[in-house]
């Protein structure tokens, strides 16, 4: 089986409720390595429910949940298969600088010691893997970076941590055109790598020129799995939120 053929994530008849309100149902997909998969759908349509039981932060009531071939339930077992997340809020210390916040939690030592040229070394390997030309000083503290280029940082971290599957939520928020641009940059790099990427987004523009895949959720359940081409972002529209908008 090729790279592109192999299935990074495998997700079959999940459901989750909370009390009496079914946040999800039924929900089937794929997603293969290499491939970029955006999750669109209204406010409360599911996006986020299915986004923290994927990465771990919370668990499906029904169904099951394969990361490359291997059952996947909670925090201890997406951090064991390498899921990398980036959130919204990045979770960047912004006092830190780009090497200390590539490896928080995951430091490189020699002996009792951390071995901070090696640590150097690997984030400048991770950063020039994106292709991103704008993070040339490690050492800089990341306070003193744009939006873009901690996204891009973020980016970097979780494919640090990754094996084969990385999660974006609203990667492109609050960004200027230009930085918006460095940070799609950033995950066509990931996905070019053999990463299987999913985002969460409401930029429609950017995820028709982005994705391979536009998956729609509306009240819990996966309503259409589109390719891109040719769509408009009112076709898309259209979709997720039915009769309400029209043609």
């Amino acid at each position: 089986m090729s790279d592109e053929q192999r299935e990074v994530l495998s997700i079959s008849g999940v459901g989750k409720d909370f009390g009496a309100v079914r946040a999800l149902r039924d929900i089937d997909l794929t997603v293969h390595a290499g491939e970029i998969v955006a999750l669109l759908g209204d406010n409360g349509a599911g996006k986020s429910t299915l986004m923290n039981i994927i990465c771990g932060s919370n668990t499906a009531d029904h169904g099951e949940i394969l990361v490359s071939g291997q059952p996947m339930s909670g925090l201890a077992d997406a951090k064991r298969l390498g899921v990398g997340v980036v959130y919204q809020d990045l979770a960047l210390a912004p006092h830190l600088s780009l090497t200390e916040n590539l490896f928080l939690g995951n430091e490189l030592r020699r002996g009792m010691f951390l071995d901070r040229k090696r640590m150097h070394a690997e984030a400048r390997a991770a950063i020039e893997k994106l292709g991103i030309s704008t993070l040339r000083d490690v050492r800089l503290p990341v306070g003193s970076l744009s939006g873009g280029q901690r996204q891009v940082l973020a980016v970097a971290r979780a494919m640090n941590w990754a094996t084969d599957l990385i999660l974006l939520d609203e990667p492109t928020a609050a960004l200027g055109p230009k930085q918006v641009g460095i940070v799609l940059d950033s995950i066509r790099s990931a996905a070019g790598h053999g990463l299987g990427v999913i985002l969460v987004s409401h930029d429609i523009p950017n995820v028709l020129k982005l994705a391979d895949r536009i998956v729609i959720l509306r009240h819990g359940t996966i309503i259409a799995d589109l390719q891109p081409e040719g769509l408009s972002v009112a076709d898309v529209m259209t979709v997720m939120v039915g009769d309400e908008v029209a043609a």
